[in-house]
């Protein structure tokens, strides 16, 4: 088995687990990509349990950023689920998942959040 083929099973095998259970542990993940400030974020991304949300002012306080400069971050992301952006809501609402507001992206983080019981 080629590297590659070990590797998408591996993610095959961790998204399978999450969607069985989302409080099934998943080992922290480190993109090969991204700038210094996106695996910063991302790695703080990781760092939030399952059930829980953080703000893009939250998390952008905690990194000494800005809510913007973290929203592009969350957008940059290559990893989604594995890597949970979906857990950065805005102060007001669901905020944005793939770089959208609405839609099926948008009904697509509202079920992960559901998923794991963040209601």
């Amino acid at each position: 088995m080629s590297r590659a083929e070990l590797a998408a099973s591996e993610v095959v095998a961790l998204l399978s687990a999450y969607f069985a259970d989302p409080h099934t542990p998943i080992p922290p993940q480190q993109p090969n990509c991204g700038t210094p400030y996106q695996r910063r974020v991302w790695l703080a991304l990781q760092q939030i349990p399952v059930g829980e949300v953080r703000t893009y002012g939250e998390l952008s306080a905690e990194l000494k950023s800005s809510p913007r400069a973290v929203a592009q971050a969350c957008r940059a992301n290559p990893l989604p689920i594995l890597i949970p952006c979906h857990r950065v809501v805005s102060a007001s609402g669901l905020g944005g998942y793939m770089g959208k507001k609405s839609g099926t992206e948008l009904e697509i983080k509202r079920w992960l959040l559901h998923h794991e019981g963040h209601v």
